[in-house]
C-alpha cells in the first residue's frame, strides 16, 4: 500500500512539474501607420504604410479590388512591406533574449508567432524599415507587450500599440485637423 501511494505521489509531483514548465506561444499583432503631421500619434490623416504602388506612393487600406491585393510573401519578397522586429531584454542586464523580425500585409498589420514564455525579459516591438520613401522616418517608439502565461491573459494572442513612421514635413492639412482635436502645435 506504501509503494501505490508513493508511486501515486511521484505522478502527480510529475504531473504537476510538467503543467508548470509547459511551453506557451503567443501571437504579436499590431499596425504601422505613416504619420503625415509629425505629432507622433494617429490623427484621420495618419495611414497604415501598405504595400508602395508606384515609387513614392503609398496604398490606402480599403482602396482597389480585394483581388489587387497582393499577399504578405509578394510584399516582402519585393521589399514594399514595413519591417518590424519584437527584441526581449533580461530586465536586469539588458542583454538581448529572444528577437523575431516580421513584416507588414496588404493590410499594412503584423503578425508575429513568438516561441516560449517571456515573462521575465522585457518585450518591445519597433519599426526597422518603411515601403515609402516619403515616410521613413521612424517615430522612434516601441510597443511593449507582456508574454507571459501568468499574466491572467488566457488567449495567446497579444496585441501591440500601432508603431509607424513620419514624413520629412508635415502636410498643410494638419493645422486644421490638429485644431479640431484641441492639440496646439508650435512651429516645426
Amino acid at each position: 500500500m506504501a509503494k501505490a501511494v508513493a508511486l501515486a505521489s511521484a505522478l502527480c509531483i510529475l504531473a504537476i512539474a510538467t503543467f508548470a514548465n509547459a511551453h506557451h506561444d503567443f501571437n504579436v499583432e499590431g499596425d504601422v501607420y505613416c504619420d503625415p503631421c509629425r505629432v507622433q500619434f494617429e490623427t484621420e490623416l495618419a495611414r497604415r504604410l501598405v504595400d508602395s504602388c508606384e515609387e513614392g506612393a503609398v496604398r490606402e487600406v480599403g482602396l482597389g479590388a480585394l483581388n489587387e491585393i497582393p499577399s504578405q510573401h509578394q510584399l516582402m519578397m519585393e521589399g514594399r512591406s514595413a519591417n518590424v522586429r519584437l527584441e526581449c531584454r533580461h530586465a536586469d542586464t539588458k542583454a538581448v533574449t529572444y528577437s523575431l523580425d516580421g513584416v507588414t500585409g496588404p493590410n499594412g498589420q503584423y503578425s508575429l508567432p513568438v516561441v516560449g514564455d517571456h515573462g521575465d525579459e522585457i518585450c518591445e516591438v519597433s519599426v526597422v524599415k518603411s515601403p515609402s520613401d516619403d515616410c521613413n522616418e521612424p517615430l522612434g517608439d516601441k510597443s511593449r507587450v507582456v508574454l507571459a502565461s501568468n499574466d491572467g491573459m488566457h488567449s495567446g494572442f497579444r496585441f501591440a500599440n500601432a508603431i509607424g513612421f513620419q514624413t520629412k514635413t508635415a502636410l498643410p492639412q494638419c493645422g486644421p485637423v490638429l485644431f479640431n482635436m484641441g492639440v496646439v502645435v508650435g512651429s516645426q
